[in-house]
C-alpha cells in the first residue's frame, strides 16, 4: 500500500510517499480501506520529534480517519464488512489501509461525505472528552473556546451552541472572529487587539465563563483565571504558548477553580469506546440533522500531506485540513 512515512524529523519535506505492508488486524480491530485523513496539530509534532509514538503503535501520522471496513475483528460490534466508518487511531492514518480499534469506530452521520467524516474523530473526541467529561460542563453554563477557528475550536463552538450553551472564543484576526461567530459563537475576541478577561466578564455581567477550553497555557493562564466564574475550570489540551505560567493560587482556594488537561493519544481503548458511545447519543444526531456540520478548509492528495503540514503551521486556515485517498 501507498503512505507518508517521516523520514527524518524536520520542516514538512521530511513527508515522503513510500510502499508499506498492509497493516494485519489484531483481536477488537478492523482493517479499514482508508478513504480520507484529517491533518492535526499532533501530527506536525510528531514529524518534528516532540510527539513519542505510544509503544505498539504505527509510525505513520495519522490520527483519524474514514473508509470502508475490508477485514478484521468484528465479533463484538454492530458492524459488517463493507459499512462505512470513521475512526480514531493511535496512528497509521495518512496510509491507504489502517486498523482501528473497533471499540473506536462510528458510523458515517448520514448525509456526509467521507472527507467531512474523517475529520470529526480526532477534535470530536478530544472535546467531548475534555469539555464535557473532564471539566463537566453542564446545562447552563458558558464556555470560552481558545483558537476558536482551529478544528478543535470549530468543533467545540459548535457542539456546546447547538446543545444550548451561551460560547465564546479567540481567534487571531478580524475574519476568524467573524467566521466562530458564524459557527455559534456569540462572540467571537480578537486577541491580537481586544483584552479578553475584559470582555468575558464584561459578557457575563461580571461573573465569568464557567469553562475554558485552552490550547495555549503558558502566559495565558492568570488571563483565563481572571476569566472564570467561581468553580471555574480550565481544561488544558495543548502547550502552544508554553508548558509553564504563573497561577494566583489564592484565586483558586477562594474562588474553588479547578485547573486540569489532558492528551487523548495515550489513553486506553475502553476509555476511547466510552466517548465513542457518548458522541453516538449526542453528537451524531446534531450532525445527521444538520444541526452542525464539519468545516473543511482545504483537502489535499494523499502525496500531497507536506503541503498540508506547511498550511497547518501557517495557522490561516479555519477548519480541518484533509488528505483524500479516494
Amino acid at each position: 500500500m501507498r503512505a507518508i512515512e517521516i523520514t527524518k524529523y524536520g520542516a514538512p519535506e521530511v513527508l515522503q510517499l513510500c510502499e508499506r505492508e498492509i497493516p494485519q488486524a489484531q483481536a477488537g480491530e478492523v482493517l479499514i480501506k482508508v478513504h480520507a485523513a484529517g491533518v492535526n496539530r499532533p501530527d506536525v509534532l510528531q514529524r518534528l520529534g516532540y510527539y513519542p509514538v505510544p509503544q505498539g503503535a504505527s509510525d505513520l501520522p495519522g490520527l483519524e480517519v474514514a473508509g470502508e471496513i475490508v477485514g478484521g475483528d468484528l465479533s463484538a460490534t454492530n458492524f459488517q464488512i463493507g459499512d462505512f466508518v470513521c475512526a480514531l487511531v493511535q496512528g497509521g492514518g495518512y496510509a491507504e489501509y489502517c486498523v482501528a480499534p473497533a471499540a473506536q469506530c462510528l458510523p458515517v452521520p448520514k448525509g456526509l461525505s467521507m472527507v467531512e467524516a474523517a475529520s470529526l474523530p480526532e477534535t470530536y473526541f478530544t472535546v467531548w472528552s475534555n469539555v464535557f467529561d473532564r471539566a463537566r460542563f453542564s446545562d447552563g453554563e458558558t464556555l470560552l473556546v481558545q483558537g476558536g477557528t482551529s478544528g478543535i475550536g470549530v468543533a467545540a463552538i459548535q457542539i456546546a451552541s447547538a446543545l444550548g450553551h451561551r460560547v465564546f472564543a479567540t481567534a487571531g484576526t478580524d475574519e476568524k472572529c467573524r467566521a466562530a461567530e458564524g459557527l455559534g459563537a456569540e462572540r467571537a475576541i480578537n486577541y491580537k487587539t481586544e483584552k479578553f478577561p475584559e470582555l468575558v466578564k464584561s459578557l457575563t455581567a461580571g461573573k465569568g465563563v464557567d469553562v475554558i477550553l485552552d490550547m495555549v497555557a503558558g502566559s495565558y493562564i492568570p488571563m483565563e483565571i481572571d476569566s472564570l466564574a467561581d468553580d471555574g475550570r480550565i481544561a488544558i489540551i495543548a502547550l502552544l504558548g508554553g508548558n509553564r505560567g504563573d497561577v494566583d493560587f489564592g484565586q483558586v482556594l477562594r474562588r474553588r477553580l479547578t485547573i486540569t488537561g489532558s492528551t487523548l493519544r495515550p489513553r486506553s481503548v475502553e476509555f476511547k469506546r466510552q466517548i465513542s458511545a457518548q458522541l453516538q447519543q449526542h453528537v451524531w444526531p446534531l450532525l445527521e440533522s444538520g444541526k452542525i456540520r464539519p468545516v473543511i478548509h482545504q483537502v489535499f492528495p494523499l502525496i500531497q500531506a507536506d503541503q498540508a503540514h506547511a498550511m497547518m503551521e501557517d495557522g490561516r486556515h479555519i477548519g480541518k485540513i484533509m488528505l483524500q485517498l479516494v
